[in-house]
């Protein structure tokens, strides 16, 4: 089942149970697929779940950032909420690959490239992207790859 049709079954449940907060939650996921699909349309391309898990990491990112900030600013019930939306968000993502998994393609990928300093940490993880895919964080492996080729 393709990840956008999961999300609209899933709103659909939701809207059926009357689960108020899922579906606000969820309609903003949709609405973010609705953007995606307009600037492909542009392109004449087609969104593919690869763009939808592109699309939900960074609404993840900029909701921890909210989260941070509205905690920072006394506002936790908001914090809350947005704490609730990434929760929402996360279901729809793949498993991440465990720190061991990752380091060890870290290592295949430096090899694969012959990286030798930050120079070439683009390589590196254009090599990571192409073997991992979707599955793949880019600010969590970004973060090893950094760590690796400065040491």
């Amino acid at each position: 089942m393709s990840l956008r049709k999961q999300i609209m079954d899933d709103l659909k449940t939701a809207m059926k149970a009357g689960q108020s907060e899922t579906v606000a939650q969820i309609r903003g996921i949709t609405a973010k697929i609705k953007d995606l699909d307009v600037a492909a349309r542009a392109k004449s391309a087609e969104v593919t779940d690869t763009d939808i898990i592109s699309a939900l990491r960074s609404m993840i990112k900029s909701r921890t950032e909210s989260a941070t900030m509205y905690r920072e600013g006394g506002r936790p019930e908001l914090a809350e909420k947005e704490e609730g939306e990434i929760a929402t968000i996360k279901s729809y993502l793949p498993p991440e690959l465990d720190e061991g998994q990752l380091k060890a393609g870290i290592e295949d990928a430096v090899k694969k490239t012959e990286a030798a300093g930050m120079k070439d940490m683009g390589k590196v993880m254009a090599a990571l992207k192409e073997r991992f895919g979707a599955d793949l964080d880019p600010a969590k492996a970004s973060a090893l790859v950094k760590a690796h080729l400065s040491a």
